[in-house]
């Protein structure tokens, strides 16, 4: 896990506009790839590159050299649904569904990506690696994050139609957006619009 504010994904909203969302940890940043049901739609993991292409924009940077298959491109979305599932679920204070643990044990069970200490003292990976070792890595991220000190601070969006999941690393533990130049910007325009309609 990681709250430096460089990291995260760039986004879309869908007017076009690209924000910043970070949502604190390697195994939230393969949510929003798609997931199961009405997710569905927003599905990007379809090829081997896809996956490669998600790892590049992740917070592995710098990328791991990656040999993905199709068949790991699929385990990828099952995992990520999974993890979907059980994050929700956690985050509701529900049990955490036995079957998607199941996948995600499972995947934290294979070896995953090895990191190096590169000449100029930057990490690096060994590789090449395979689409099993990323997947490895995002499901002990995930074991980590649900068995850690901020289990209790995974949330989703405080804006009811944003559905996007982060973990507040935070020191104060009061944050409420996904993103503070999206949701977060949102709230305040609609906030300032309801303040200046009760006065006029």
């Amino acid at each position: 896990m990681d709250s430096d504010a460089t990291r995260g994904l760039v986004l879309h909203s869908h007017t076009g506009a690209a924000y910043r969302f970070d949502p604190g940890a390697l195994c939230l940043e393969l949510l929003p790839t798609g997931g199961p049901g009405p997710y569905r739609r927003y599905e990007v993991l379809h090829q081997p590159a896809d996956l490669t292409a998600w790892a590049g924009r992740s917070r592995l940077a710098p990328t791991p050299v990656l040999d993905v298959t199709e068949a790991e491109v699929t385990d990828a979305r099952r995992l990520r649904d999974a993890l979907l599932r059980t994050v929700l679920a956690h985050t509701r204070g529900e049990p955490h569904p036995p079957e998607d643990l199941a996948v995600v044990n499972a995947a934290a069970s294979q070896p995953a990506l090895a990191p190096l200490i590169g000449p100029d003292g930057d990490r690096r990976w060994a590789g090449p690696a395979s689409g099993t070792h990323l997947l490895a890595t995002v499901a002990r991220d995930a074991v980590d994050l649900l068995t850690g000190p901020f289990a209790h601070r995974i949330r989703t969006c405080a804006a009811e139609d944003c559905h996007l999941v982060y973990v507040d690393t935070s020191r104060p533990g009061r944050r409420r957006w996904c993103s503070m130049e999206h949701c977060g910007n949102r709230h305040k325009v609609r906030a300032s619009r309801a303040r200046h309609a009760e006065g006029g």
